[in-house]
């Protein structure tokens, strides 16, 4: 299947043409059939000579009803110009064909109209030529008749040999499906229309709510007016939602592949259409089957930041088109760059992200993001539209390769200079560290450790005797040389204060592995645990704490929690009468 809007000034037979292609009926109001006139989106489906199928979406053509037409246009792939030959180029065939151009459709055909009543000859010449000047380009031209019939069969070739140029659609994508209509059928609930461009739909597929987050069943699915068990890409669906009110959803809405769609209301685009400075302060923001009232914020030549009046789900690349409700006419299109942008908080913010943004062409670009995001976690890339492929340096974080090679850079700076300024704490805290670095998560601040730096207990360091304080290292120095005949007696507390090891001092010195604590005073080298197995396995077992004691040469300041210690390390083992053996 493909799908196909029509396009024209009202009155021009765009509902007889389909009608007449077709055989069904594309207003669906009986207002419109006592009028003559199409109001609100019309649809209908017949098949080609070539078995393939073409939907149409059938706009209303009247100026009053060009929001119900853009509805119909946006999310679609190709469109139907019908022009009369009777009445040739008119001021809603101009704005309708300004909307295609604005929205970058590239794919369409002709259909002039009327022919059995005028030569459709100047009509076929004047539209050509205005056509020619839009995205649209050449297109194929076909002289019909609604009336008569004249004109259908070519009209239906042509139809197919358009087909067979449209790209193939993406049915591996997210779905994101605009809504253009939504009612209730009673016994199943609530169904939406939509145009399914990208993705595929399966009954029970869950799916979010554009506005709300809010998780929706699909319960059945209509494709061609048959129940269907999936849709794919490209196609015309309706969508019945289990348990979803009729009034949580209407047009505009969407459904989204839950995770995939970043929601937002502050973008920044390029103009494909009038310059920035001749855009009013207030437009509407035409895309997909949604129109939202807009601020505008030129920024440069041709690229503004619009601030949205509602959250959308949009991507990097999007089409969309500016109207004026109050002038009637299309302002622009524009082409989305930017979905999550940076604040403009300073003087001269706006002109420097004009810069950034004139050298974005609006297609997703993986190392251009991380070059001006410098860190982003890879759900949020994927979320805008930008498809990820690179390694994450820690969880789902994505990095630019240079900004992370400084970062590291700078990491080893501040955990000097931290140490220099704090030279008896152990490292610098990776919470203070992650705030130095302005990284949003501690995880990047241990990816980013490197040798000889470590992280311990909560902070990044070196735990080295070399890493001591140069006094520090001194007086542990002079407790080596005054204890290496009798590495068991312990200096007295007044002998460490007058060697410079206060309680700091002798914590530093304990964290980096050059003393051993056994009491809050009682300190020794940190070798004396295995030089003391080695005594004590020579006693006879068991042995007493006196025999331990004496063996060691020490006295029961040290004896006693130095065996506690070796007791809670496993190296020997207390037995019910306080005696103790070695464990080998």
């Amino acid at each position: 299947m493909f799908v196909v809007a029509t396009a024209g000034h009202v009155d021009h037979g765009k509902s007889t043409l389909v009608r007449a292609l077709t055989g069904m009926e594309p207003d669906r109001w009986a207002e419109e059939r006592r009028r003559g006139m199409t109001i609100d989106l019309g649809f209908a489906w017949t098949t080609l000579p070539s078995g393939g199928t073409v939907a149409f979406v059938d706009v209303p053509g009247h100026e009053r009803f060009v929001p119900n037409m853009l509805a119909g246009v946006g999310p679609v792939p190709a469109a139907l110009i019908v022009v009369a030959a009777d009445e040739g180029w008119m001021p809603q065939s101009a704005e309708h064909l300004a909307a295609l151009d604005a929205l970058g459709v590239a794919y369409g055909l002709l259909a002039v109209t009327r022919a059995d009543l005028a030569d459709p000859g100047p009509a076929t010449a004047r539209a050509r030529a205005e056509i020619a000047a839009t995205s649209l380009g050449a297109v194929e031209t076909v002289a019909v008749s609604g009336l008569t019939g004249a004109g259908l069969p070519e009209l239906r070739a042509a139809l197919d040999r358009l087909a067979a140029r449209l790209p193939a659609p993406t049915v591996d994508d997210p779905v994101r499906l605009w809504v253009d209509r939504s009612f209730t059928v009673r016994g199943s609930g609530t169904v939406v229309t939509g145009t399914l461009g990208g993705g595929r739909l399966r009954v029970g597929d869950e799916l979010e709510l554009a506005g709300s987050d809010e998780p929706v069943r699909v319960r059945g699915l209509h494709s061609l007016g048959q129940a269907r068990p999936e849709a794919a890409a490209v196609a015309r669906v309706a969508v019945n939602l289990r348990g979803t009110p009729r009034d949580r959803l209407g047009r505009g809405d969407a459904l989204l592949t839950p995770g995939r769609f970043h929601r937002t209301d502050l973008v920044d685009v390029r103009l494909t259409g009038d310059p920035a400075a001749d855009l009013p302060a207030t437009l509407t923001l035409h895309v997909g089957s949604a129109a939202v009232p807009v601020r505008v914020r030129p920024l440069g030549p041709d690229t503004v930041r619009l601030r949205l009046a509602r959250p959308l789900p949009l991507l990097v690349g999007d089409r969309a088109l500016l109207r004026d409700p109050g002038r009637h006419h299309v302002a622009g299109g524009v082409r989305v760059l930017d979905v999550s942008p940076p604040p403009l908080a300073r003087r001269g913010a706006a002109a420097a992200r004009a810069k950034v943004l004139a050298d974005l062409d609006g297609r997703p670009d993986l190392a251009g993001e991380l070059r001006r995001r410098r860190l982003v976690r890879a759900g949020t890339l994927i979320r805008m539209g930008v498809p990820v492929q690179a390694t994450p340096v820690a969880g789902d974080w994505l990095a630019d390769p240079g900004h992370w090679r400084r970062l590291g850079d700078q990491l080893t700076e501040e955990v000097a200079r931290y140490v220099r300024e704090h030279p008896l704490e152990p490292g610098m805290p990776v919470d203070a560290l992650r705030q130095r670095l302005a990284l949003p998560d501690r995880v990047l601040v241990e990816a980013l450790v490197r040798p000889p730096l470590r992280i311990h207990a909560g902070r990044v360091g070196a735990a080295s005797a070399d890493a001591l304080p140069e006094p520090v290292a001194r007086a542990v120095q002079r407790v080596r040389a005054e204890y290496a005949d009798t590495p068991f007696r312990a200096p007295e507390a007044d002998r460490l204060v007058d060697l410079g090891l206060g309680p700091r001092e002798i914590g530093a010195a304990v964290r980096a592995g050059a003393l051993l604590r056994l009491a809050d005073t009682v300190v020794l080298l940190p070798d004396a645990l295995d030089d003391a197995v080695r005594v004590l396995a020579g006693l006879p077992q068991p042995f007493t704490l006196s025999a331990a004691r004496q063996a060691l040469d020490t006295t029961r300041r040290v004896a006693v929690p130095l065996l506690e210690l070796l007791d809670r390390r496993g190296a020997t083992r207390r037995l019910p009468d306080d005696a103790r053996i070695v464990v080998t």
